[in-house]
C-alpha cells in the first residue's frame, strides 16, 4: 500500500522569499514560515508554539512567489515534507527538512485593496415570506426564495 505525505499549513511568511535561478533558468523560492497554535497550559494560561518551517517552491510557484509574497504576508499552503542530506565542508552530514510546496493561496487582506470588502449581507437584508406563502410552502415541497444580487467589483475579484 501506497503512503500519504500531505502537508497543509496556515501561516506567515518571516522573511522575504530568496529567489534563485538555476543555471537551467528553474527559479526556486526559499522562505521560513510560523504557524501557531495555542493552548491552556496545566495553570490554565493560554500559550502560544510557534514551529517555523522552511519552505521551497519551485518554477511557476516561485514566480509567483517573487511577485506576491513578502515578510508577514499570510498564506494557505499545501505540499509534502523532503529531508535532504549533505556533506559540508567539515565532512559532516547534515539534514534538513523541507515542504515542498505545490500550491498556495494568499490570506488575508490584499495589497492595494486596504481590505475594504462589503460587508456580509444582514438579515434585514432577507427576502420577507408571509404567512399564505409559508402556508402552500409547508403543503408541497419547500423552496428556496429567490434572492436577486448584484456583484461588487471585490466579488468579481475573488480568487474562488
Amino acid at each position: 500500500m501506497a503512503g500519504i505525505n500531505r502537508v497543509i499549513l496556515v501561516g506567515n511568511l518571516g522573511k522575504d522569499p530568496e529567489i534563485r535561478a538555476l543555471e537551467s533558468g528553474v527559479k526556486v523560492a526559499q522562505f521560513s514560515m510560523a504557524t501557531t497554535e495555542s493552548y491552556k497550559d496545566n495553570s490554565g494560561n493560554w500559550q502560544d508554539q510557534t514551529e517555523w518551517h522552511n519552505i521551497v517552491m519551485w518554477r511557476f510557484l516561485a514566480e509567483r512567489a517573487e511577485k506576491q509574497l513578502h515578510k508577514g504576508s499570510q498564506i494557505y499552503l499545501e505540499g509534502k515534507i523532503r529531508t535532504r542530506q549533505w556533506t559540508d565542508k567539515e565532512n559532516n552530514t547534515r539534514y534538513t527538512t523541507e515542504i515542498i510546496a505545490d500550491k498556495f493561496m494568499m490570506l488575508g487582506k490584499r495589497e492595494g485593496q486596504g481590505g475594504n470588502y462589503p460587508p456580509p449581507p444582514s438579515a434585514d437584508d432577507a427576502p420577507e415570506t408571509t404567512s399564505k406563502q409559508q402556508n402552500q410552502n409547508s403543503s408541497s415541497v419547500a423552496k428556496e426564495p429567490e434572492i436577486k444580487t448584484s456583484k461588487t467589483e471585490a466579488e468579481d475579484d475573488l480568487p474562488f
